[in-house]
């Protein structure tokens, strides 16, 4: 299923995979410049994450553990600042890194962090059962991602709820690999532009249902409702949601990535 521009626009866009200059080291603009960026694109929503502590995060790992979460979450913060004032919905999650594996977490926030200092030495299982039990959201990001400084993929199908499926900023044979996976293993998939510039990639999802919380993006990929994954400047778009997996693994003839 593809929809038109016009047809998009009526819908709820959310940017589920986004940094800035504050929290991660490769972020080139600011929370406030993402906010009024994305929003002028059209979207109604962005989700802050930004690397944390095992990621390129930009914050000093040797400061105290407080003072590192407040340096981390100020990117989110004047996000959320700008949105508040601009009429853009902000919302906090964070990506961790294991060796080159890398999760979106969604749902928990800066006192959940502050409150568990040992996560810089969990595992991806004890990681996914303390999200879990904390009633937040682990998607495993880009797996299927390839640089020249990683060893490997690795895969955790078990440590996590769900798959980025189209992440924007990888070529598009590693995101059909990535919702061949996800489809494999019976999991949910998000979409996600993995911005890090002012630069439009215009990628995200599109929900046909207001998202007034993280909570509501947390419930709606849980449970698998139709969603739309944006595939960029192109237009095109595919169907996501309990009844849509031959849609999402024929994917689109040509899709310039």
């Amino acid at each position: 299923m593809q929809l038109s521009q016009t047809e998009s626009l009526r819908r709820f866009r959310v940017e589920t995979h986004l940094h800035t200059s504050e929290g991660s080291a490769c972020g080139q603009a600011s929370g406030a410049e993402q906010a009024r960026a994305r929003k002028a694109e059209g979207y109604d929503a962005i989700i802050v994450t930004d690397h944390f502590f095992r990621g390129n995060t930009r914050p000093n790992r040797a400061l105290p553990w407080e003072a590192y979460v407040d340096a981390f979450c100020s990117g989110y913060e004047h996000a959320k600042a700008e949105g508040d004032r601009i009429g853009l919905k902000v919302f906090f999650g964070w990506e961790e890194n294991y060796g080159g594996a890398e999760f979106l977490i969604y749902g928990l926030d800066k006192a959940w962090l502050l409150a568990h200092p040992e996560m810089i030495r969990w595992t991806p299982e004890e990681q996914y059962r303390a999200v879990s039990a904390a009633g937040g959201l682990v998607i495993q990001a880009h797996p299927f991602r390839e640089r020249p400084y990683l060893k490997g993929i690795h895969l955790y199908p078990h440590d996590c709820d769900g798959v980025e499926g189209v992440n924007l900023s990888q070529p598009w044979e590693q995101n059909r690999r990535a919702l061949d996976y996800a489809r494999s293993f019976g999991l949910p998939v998000t979409a996600g532009s993995d911005i890090h510039t002012l630069s439009p990639l215009l990628g995200g999802m599109i929900f046909p249902r207001p998202l007034d919380t993280i909570r509501d993006f947390i419930h709606a990929v849980r449970g698998r409702e139709e969603a739309q994954l944006l595939l960029g400047a192109s237009g095109e778009t595919l169907c996501c949601g309990s009844e849509n997996d031959a849609a999402l693994i024929a994917g689109p003839s040509a899709v310039p990535l």
